[in-house]
């Protein structure tokens, strides 16, 4: 039996998600042209997706590898570059970034990678917080994000969607964008780098962690083993859910999506110093408490140096107060501890 408090929250939450009108159930795709190929010698469109998610879980070094931008431009404090791999949409392919210098950083920076659908301001509080913890902050606008968007959309759908190649491929998008901002943050002098990310940011900077190891601190806010449970069980994402219809199941997609899913990089953390801090909420109905617990139960089995916050709230709740002020505190602290 629910609590009064977990009525409560669930009410609120719900309420907050509500208020977007504008999600679009979009047709189920498989995608296979953004991955560089067709179906073809007579094989499935899903075994061409399985067959691309081994050989990209066997050689994701390779599939996450990028080349260092050469025109990284500072204005002010906007960054701006060229990002790595290239999508057919030309607002894409340029990455926004916003760059927020601490005085005595003594080397210490951190990327930041908001929620799926962030505004151009979201998480920019966040990062004035890092720099009176005496920490610089580089805020990046995720594939298909605010300037990147295409005019077609008024949400970032082409980042999560029911085409299953697309949503591989603008992963694989920023988390090479995240790496590259770890090169701009390196030609700055930084030295200790961290990168911190928010629900889906949290699955692009746990991969980018993964595969480059400048990085040795990791907070990770709201935490799922795989990209394609939160997706097919979240309450944010169930018009994502409806545009698979019955064309799919939830372990098939489980399967297309490992390569953009956590669960698959834990082996790339063995022997690297690193300290992680695992953030969830108690009563989240986008990121299920039971996917987070796994997280939470991968770090332990395997020994792996973590910190772990419980929020008392759910998922839209997390940014309003006070769970938004407790949840920045908790991040600001455990950054300055470790880096």
């Amino acid at each position: 039996m629910l609590s009064f408090y977990s009525r409560y929250i669930d009410k609120w939450e719900r309420r907050l998600a509500s208020r977007d009108t504008n999600r679009v159930v979009r047709p189920f795709e498989w995608g296979l042209e953004w991955l560089g190929f067709q179906t073809s010698n007579g094989h499935s469109s899903a075994t061409e997706l399985r067959r691309l998610a081994r050989q990209s879980l066997l050689n994701s070094g390779e599939f996450f590898a990028h080349e260092r931008p050469r025109d990284f431009k500072l204005n002010g404090d906007l960054l701006t570059f060229t990002s790595p791999l290239h999508s057919p949409h030309a607002e894409n392919n340029t990455v926004y970034g916003r760059f927020f210098p601490a005085r005595n950083a003594r080397g210490r920076a951190v990327v930041v990678l908001p929620q799926w659908n962030a505004d151009a301001e979201g998480h920019i509080g966040l990062c004035k917080l890092l720099n009176r913890f005496g920490l610089s902050a580089l805020r990046i606008s995720m594939a298909y994000h605010d300037r990147r968007m295409p005019p077609e959309l008024e949400r970032a759908d082409y980042h999560v969607s029911s085409n299953i190649g697309r949503t591989i491929h603008a992963s694989r998008q920023s988390v090479m964008d995240a790496r590259a901002c770890l090169d701009f943050l390196e030609e700055q002098g930084y030295t200790k780098l961290a990168i911190l990310g928010t629900s889906l940011g949290s699955c692009i900077a746990f991969i980018t962690m993964a595969h480059d190891r400048r990085i040795s601190v990791g907070v990770f806010n709201h935490v799922s083993m795989y990209f394609s449970d939160v997706v097919w069980t979240g309450l944010s994402t169930q018009h994502v859910r409806r545009g698979f219809g019955e064309e799919i199941t939830q372990d098939d997609l489980r399967d297309y999506w490992s390569v953009i899913s956590p669960a698959s990089y834990f082996d790339r953390l063995r022997g690297r110093t690193l300290r992680s801090l695992l953030i969830w909420a108690g009563f989240d109905t986008t990121f299920l408490p039971l996917y987070s617990r796994q997280v939470l139960s991968e770090f332990s089995a395997r020994g792996l140096d973590h910190s772990v916050v419980k929020l008392p709230c759910a998922h839209y709740t997390t940014g309003r107060f006070p769970f938004n002020w407790m949840d920045g505190l908790a991040m600001c602290r455990f950054l300055r501890r470790s880096l």
